[in-house]
């Protein structure tokens, strides 16, 4: 499957596509706004489309921009601040899913709102293994 990318979104995060052991989302990060200082469970690489950012990645800070890879493995805490006078356009691939395979946050806030519910929960059948997805028909 080939799909055309966005080249960006009026929403902070939109879930693209989800499979069995990955997932792909859109973000965009309002001038000035940032990602949230975070970790995960999943490991996380995010591919930076436009705009500029401050990387801290286990408290290794970078300068990040179109173009530039990050990854950031599970268990590692992390935040991305667009330092640009435009919006920072980013696709983030987690692995497994790390939200709803309908997700879209028109904000941070609203993102934020929805996680601490437990309304933006990945699938569960996302977190198996592949020996339980074989065995259920998924593989």
């Amino acid at each position: 499957m080939v799909n055309a990318l966005p080249s960006g979104s009026g929403e902070f995060r939109r879930v693209l596509w989800t499979g069995l052991y990955s997932q792909v989302v859109l973000m965009t990060i309002p001038v000035g706004g940032d990602i949230g200082e975070e970790v995960h469970t999943v490991d996380q690489a995010l591919t930076f489309t436009s705009g500029k950012a401050k990387a801290t990645v286990a408290g290794e800070e970078k300068d990040v921009g179109a173009g530039d890879l990050v990854i950031v493995p599970a268990g590692t805490q992390h935040q991305f601040v667009n330092t640009g006078p435009t919006p920072l356009i980013l696709y983030t691939i987690y692995s497994p899913a790390e939200h709803n395979p309908t997700t879209v946050h028109k904000t941070k806030e609203e993102g934020d709102e929805l996680e601490e519910a437990g309304k933006d929960e990945a699938p569960e059948w996302s977190q198996k293994s592949k020996k339980q997805n074989k065995d259920a028909g998924l593989v």
